[in-house]
Order: C-alpha cells, then structure tokens, then sequence
C-alpha cells in the first residue's frame, strides 16, 4: 500500500521549521512549510498532506485553529502538536480536534516521526503523582482562558479579572512559544 509521505509544518519559528523540514526531506518526506492559518489554508487549496506538525502557538494566533483546518480537510491527516507551552487543557482540545499526539518541545523529528506511528494509547504509562504548585494552576488556568479567547490578551485579562499589561507581563516570564 502506497503511504502519502507528504508532510506540512505548521510553525512561525522560520529556524525551527527550516530545521524539521530538512531532517524530514531526508527521510523521504515531500515538506511544506506555513508560518500561519492562512498559508496552511493556501497549501490545502493544493494538496493534500498525510502528515502534520502544528505548533501550538503562532504569532498571537492558535495552533488549535490549524489542527482543527487539517482534520475538517481530511480525518485520515496523521496530526502531531509540538509545544513549548504544555497544558492539560491544550492536550484534550488538541485530540478532540483530530491531533494523533502532542509532545513538548524540545522534540526531535524521530520523536515526531515516532509519534506518526503510534496509532495506540500506552496503558503502561506510570501513573505518578504530580505536586501541584499554585503557579501551575494559575498557569493552567491562564492558558485555558487564552485557549477560550483564541489567543486574546485583552480578553481573557478581562475574563481572568486582571489588567492586560499584568497577563502580558506573566505570558514574557513563562516563554511562550
């Protein structure tokens, strides 16, 4: 059976993409590159890709957006999220949305390329118990707010009850990326 070894990379980081799309090219991969929702859009005028990478924030826009423009365009598209910004909130919403898996950044293209394959989930997962810390609740709850406006600074300092320069200056410390 003949496997669609097309690939689009969905990320606003020019370096960061330039790197995956060579490693993927030498893996066989037909590669596009789009910095955003709409060039990602402009791509699937034309093409039909089997795989993805998504990044989960781009320039001020969501990454969610790009994952849910895949799936509607074809369910059979393998999806993976990359984040530097992890959350439980972002996790859920990107399987619910067609995402196949998620990973945190800094991953490698054969953790990518790994996760393509995994068709399954892994019920030997060590279940640990995870400390949380006030700043991860506050965090994770920040970030489902952001994930809730779209990205909106202003509004979900609003929904969150605080000034937009204070949420602007908490998403500078945490690197959002």
């Amino acid at each position: 059976m003949e496997t669609n070894r097309t690939l689009v990379i969905v990320e606003d980081d020019a370096a960061f993409a330039n790197t995956l799309k060579r490693s993927f090219e030498r893996r066989e991969y037909v590669v596009d590159v789009a910095p955003g929702r709409e060039a990602l859009e402009a791509i699937l005028e034309v093409r039909t890709p089997g795989y993805a990478v998504v990044d989960l924030k781009l320039n001020g826009e969501s990454g969610l957006a790009c994952v849910e423009a895949l799936h509607a365009h074809d369910p059979s598209t393998v999806i993976v999220v990359l984040t530097g910004f992890a959350s439980i909130a972002t996790a859920v919403e990107a399987i619910k949305l067609g995402a196949r898996h998620y990973l945190v950044k800094p991953s490698s293209s054969d953790d990518i390329e790994e996760a393509f394959g995994r068709t399954e989930g892994d019920s030997a997962v060590a279940l640990t118990e995870r400390p949380t810390s006030i700043k991860t609740l506050e965090w994770e709850h920040i970030h489902q707010t952001l994930v809730d406006t779209g990205f909106n600074i202003s509004e979900a300092a609003r929904r969150l009850g605080m000034h937009r320069r204070t949420l602007a200056r908490k998403l500078e410390k945490r690197q959002v990326k």
